[in-house]
């Protein structure tokens, strides 16, 4: 059958056909769908090199979790504030994890004069009773100014690839103008060291903008990944329309909010990207939105048919959907609806693509495991 059709086909009309699936499977598009755990509203999840994962919860749990889902553990339990889109939320391995045991993690916090988003690490440790526990526990950065509210808080970690630096989005916390003023971390892609410092070297420290800023004019940046070219991806949220999926390049204003392919929810009009306004267009939108929510970039095996290419979360959308990277451009692909709303996507050891369910009415969140459909 024409994957193009498949992928049209009501789920219910597509679960129905053929071979009936095995207890905890189903399919969806041209995947097999199986059911690996769930989760109290759950926000993101990383590989450990021996496969089991860490899973981060909203309301700031950690759990260390096997790769069958049937073992956890809470490896931690961070403060957070989670009213909102507040949240523990990202959560990604130091590139020398072997030999540091470091985890790098983000979250919401209320402090003086507001709320803001924490870049955090610790290191993945034996508890003397068989277990496991993340301790040296240290903030590294906090964006700000704090503000008062519960969004737009980003807090998404990407490493560079040569382990030196650590890339971090901090969104604009529903307050527009920070996106542009030069002294505030919040609406940017911000490029530290791996102790959370300035990183030496960014583009626009001599023009007057905090040190750490390496891209601004951001809104809500929810997804952020380098691909095997060493090309740095993100994804956010417009507002009423206006999705993007950029190609982060050091120095570039990207708009926000003087510039969206979406408009404001009360119907006022923002002006569109184009040629010559000073700010850097996204490679892809849209309108309807998709509400992204995680970012991963495909190198397995599983799929070789889109090695290469980009899985996004669809959250309001309920999901997942691949755009095709080329270079330093990007069309958009395929978007295959999932039945849920889907808040992160991951790689598998083996190839297989990994996804987080954003919780609901009859689930607090699932881990969904899709390998291709037979």
């Amino acid at each position: 059958m024409n994957m193009r059709l498949l992928a049209a086909l009501p789920f219910a009309l597509i679960a129905c056909s053929g071979n009936a699936p095995a207890p905890g499977t189903d399919t969806a598009g041209p995947f097999t769908k199986t059911v690996v755990a769930d989760f109290d509203s759950p926000w993101a999840m990383t590989f450990l090199p021996d496969g089991r994962m860490l899973v981060t919860e909203k309301q700031g749990a950690m759990l260390l979790v096997s790769q069958d889902g049937k073992q956890r553990q809470t490896v931690a339990t961070i403060t957070v504030d989670s009213a909102g889109q507040g949240a523990l939320m990202d959560v990604v391995l130091a590139p020398d994890f072997a030999t540091s045991q470091r985890v790098y993690f983000s979250y919401s916090a209320a402090g003086e004069g507001g709320k803001g988003v924490v870049l955090a690490r610790g290191r993945l440790r034996p508890d003397g009773a068989g277990g496991e526990r993340l301790g040296e526990i240290e903030a590294l950065f906090r964006a700000s100014p704090l503000v008062e509210g519960d969004g737009h808080y980003s807090g998404r970690i990407a490493f560079s690839p040569d382990g030196r630096y650590l890339f971090f989005t901090a969104g604009e916390r529903q307050k527009f103008t920070p996106a542009q003023d030069p002294k505030a971390t919040l609406g940017k892609v911000l490029r530290l060291t791996l102790d959370g410092k300035p990183a030496p070297g960014n583009p626009l420290a001599a023009k007057g903008f905090a040190p750490e800023v390496w891209s601004y004019g951001h809104r809500n940046l929810l997804g952020l990944a380098f691909d095997a070219k060493g090309n740095l991806w993100e994804q956010e949220m417009g507002p009423k329309g206006g999705d993007e999926v950029n190609l982060i390049l050091p120095g570039r204003n990207y708009g926000w909010p003087n510039a969206s392919n979406g408009s404001h929810y009360d119907g006022r009009d923002i002006p569109d990207h184009r040629p010559g306004d000073g700010y850097e267009a996204p490679k892809v939108w849209w309108n309807p939105v998709i509400s992204p929510g995680g970012l991963m970039i495909y190198s397995g095996k599983l799929f070789p048919q889109w090695r290469g290419d980009a899985f996004i979360g669809g959250l309001s959308s309920q999901a997942l959907v691949r755009v095709h990277l080329n270079g330093t451009e990007a069309t958009k692909g395929d978007q295959w609806p999932m039945g849920a709303r889907i808040r992160e996507v991951e790689q598998g050891p083996d190839g297989a693509i990994w996804l987080l369910e954003d919780g609901g009415k009859d689930s607090g969140g699932r881990l969904l495991k899709l390998t291709p459909r037979s």
